[in-house]
């Protein structure tokens, strides 16, 4: 397995200021808003489970190059772009060449989620950069918000996570928003949610318009990473379909349950899970490159 060659240390001689710099960045873009760490942990997931690890998903579209930016799940929803190619820039500077965009999403995740309160983990690192990028991969394998339980526990398990896991990684959804399109259907539709909920929800998600409008997957603490997305589940106030569907009389409501009484489990399980994530198909020894540029191969 190629992530056997990544190494937590790998940055440590070649580049000692390049963790520093990821964490002072990061930590800055996610103070000033929070939200920021919600998508940057996003943007990881997203890169991750399209071919992998590889920096894919910072490519930009050209005449004669097709990126993953507006594939179905990414278009006109991921950001964070822009304190990547920050961070990207200073470490050219002082190490050219040497840090990959790869590496730096990895990172930035990990910055994130403790920057809201929630665990570290152990990035593995000495990833390469990708110099292609697949629409259609992104457009299949990056799980819709419309999918049942079968088909997430089935998009997960093609990328090697049991459902615990696929379970432990949705934890991700106690930080960040949603957009009104994407759980629109689910507020006036469906019924396995609460009523007083659903209500609350249609002023900011009428029934036409409004599509980019905002609300927040986890209401009891929307800027903490912690257990509560669980909580909310379990009181039938998962907004999206895709969320709830984690906790409607299926296989994974032990696990709901299990997550939403003990946070500890649930941040441990989630760190594990993270440290797997990272480990997806890294592009290492003289594949790939460096990308000088994080939104376009060299």
């Amino acid at each position: 397995m190629a992530s056997a060659q990544l190494s937590s240390t790998y940055y440590d001689s070649l580049c000692p200021y390049a963790l520093p710099i990821i964490n002072s960045v990061v930590i800055s873009a996610v103070h000033k808003e929070n939200r920021m760490g919600a998508s940057l942990l996003r943007l990881h997931f997203h890169d991750c489970f399209v071919n992998g690890c590889d920096g894919s998903i910072l490519l930009d579209d050209t005449s004669t190059f097709t990126g993953e930016k507006t594939a179905n799940p990414n278009n006109g929803s991921l950001r964070g772009f822009d304190v990547i190619d920050t961070i990207k820039t200073l470490v050219e500077n002082i190490c050219p060449g040497v840090v990959s965009c790869a590496d730096i999403v990895a990172v930035a995740a990990r910055v994130s989620v403790v920057a809201l309160g929630g665990p570290s983990w152990p990035v593995q690192l000495g990833r390469r950069d990708s110099t292609t990028a697949s629409l259609s991969t992104a457009n299949t394998d990056i799980p819709a918000p419309t999918l049942n339980l079968t088909g997430l526990i089935s998009a997960f398990t093609k990328k090697g996570f049991s459902a615990k896991e696929m379970v432990a990684l949705s934890g991700s959804h106690t930080i960040g928003q949603a957009r009104c399109t994407n759980f629109r259907a689910r507020i006036y539709n469906e019924t396995n949610i609460d009523t007083f909920y659903a209500s609350s929800l249609k002023s900011n998600c009428p029934s036409t318009g409004s599509d980019n409008n905002l609300s927040p997957l986890d209401t009891i603490s929307p800027t903490s990473f912690d257990n509560a997305y669980f909580k909310v589940l379990v009181s039938k106030k998962g907004l999206l379909h895709s969320d709830q569907q984690l906790y409607n009389g299926g296989s994974t409501d032990s696990d709901v349950t299990t997550y939403s009484t003990s946070s500890s489990t649930f941040l441990t399980d989630f760190s594990n899970a993270m440290v797997k994530m990272g480990n997806l198909s890294p592009i290492t020894g003289s594949s790939g490159e460096i990308r000088t540029n994080c939104r376009k191969t060299n």
